[in-house]
């Protein structure tokens, strides 16, 4: 051996591809390949992380406690029990981490968030792919795929790339389904924009079981992708054993206060939520009506919509072709979805341009 060489489970982990944020020639376009809230940010967040304590020779706090105090009034929970970081994405690798490693398996869905299968191999896990039902999750088939060997499951709910969503009732089956060795893990990257109706109560059963981990992020519906801040909340014990790997300082005091600020701003959350109910059901219409060009839209809970190509104009060329007129989609070959593009939910004038322009090149 002539240099370090690195674990082989390493070496098999396809790295995450951001959805793109510009063009090749660096043209302005519409950005919707990322999930970001097209109405900005909380003013009353901008404001907080405007005025927080600039002392950049200073650590931030590293317990995050009056971010985990307002996260606790907000939701009704245990303080001690929140664990915080560098978005939510850090929050799954956490739980596999503490959780899982070789020998072990992490199950999760097929076409679900690409994060898990990197989570799974980065501790030396054995990634399992349970089948889908028309692009949503299938709990008979997860249940199916557990095995002895089986540490922790992921579920995203709604689900990130197809916007499916799984009702109350079947997350519950899940869970009681489940041996109590397997850590349920429910990735509510964007159940903020569901109605209080639609709530899975996934933190109800994060609350009293002790095997379920719920995580949330800032970066959707409150509009704090740049500052990267998610949370978690389980039992005290899984939450122990999380902050034994967390990396100490991982929430900048800026972020810390804006989150804070933008738990605060009902009206900015409502009107997001609104905003996304309106312009993602006129935008399912829109390719609903595009049906006899070969186009499917798989019904959504998020801030996006995942469009099918499965008539004469492939994905492939959808994407290049509204490339070409000014809007970044996300194209996902990657993940095994090179017929689908996932399309944000931008500003009006992005979602009535992105309609015209997809009318234009799948009729000609």
């Amino acid at each position: 051996m002539t240099a370090p060489q690195p674990k082989p489970w390493i070496m098999d982990i396809a790295p995450y591809v951001p959805g793109r944020s510009q063009t090749d020639d660096g043209r302005k376009v519409a950005k919707l390949s990322s999930n970001e809230n097209p109405l900005g940010t909380s003013p009353k967040a901008r404001e907080a992380f405007d005025g927080a304590d600039r002392s950049l020779e200073r650590y931030p706090d590293a317990g995050a406690a009056e971010l985990r105090e307002a996260l606790a009034d907000k939701h009704g929970l245990d303080p001690a029990r929140i664990i915080y970081g560098t978005g939510s994405d850090e929050v799954l690798h956490l739980a596999a981490g503490a959780f899982a490693g070789p020998g072990d398996e992490i199950v999760f869905v097929k076409y679900g968030f690409a994060v898990y299968e990197i989570a799974a191999r980065r501790v030396g896990a054995t990634p399992v792919v349970a089948p889908d039902k028309d692009y949503a999750t299938d709990v008979d088939a997860i249940l199916a795929a557990v095995t002895e060997r089986t540490r922790v499951v992921f579920v995203a709910n709604p689900n990130n790339p197809t916007g499916t969503f799984t009702p109350r009732e079947e997350i519950a089956r899940l869970h009681a389904s489940l041996p109590k060795s397997v850590l349920l893990v429910l990735d509510h990257a964007y159940s903020e924009y569901l109605t209080a109706e639609e709530d899975d109560h996934g933190l109800k059963l994060a609350m009293t079981e002790p095997n379920v981990l719920v995580t949330r992020t800032f970066s959707k519906i409150y509009g704090l992708a740049a500052e990267r801040i998610g949370w978690g909340y389980a039992s005290a014990d899984i939450i122990g054993a999380m902050h034994r790997i967390r990396a100490p300082f991982n929430v900048t005091t800026a972020g810390q206060q804006a989150a804070i600020a933008a738990l605060g701003d009902d009206d900015f959350t409502d009107a997001s939520r609104e905003h996304n109910r309106k312009w993602l059901g006129w935008f399912t219409e829109q390719v609903e009506a595009m049906g006899n060009a070969g186009l499917r839209a798989i019904p959504s809970k998020a801030n996006f919509l995942l469009v099918l190509f499965e008539g004469e104009v492939s994905a492939e060329t959808a994407y290049k072709g509204l490339m070409d007129k000014g809007y970044i989609t996300r194209w996902l070959p990657g993940q095994g979805l090179g017929e689908g593009l996932r399309i944000s939910i931008g500003t009006e004038d992005e979602v009535r341009g992105v309609a015209a322009a997809l009318r234009e090149i799948v009729t000609g």
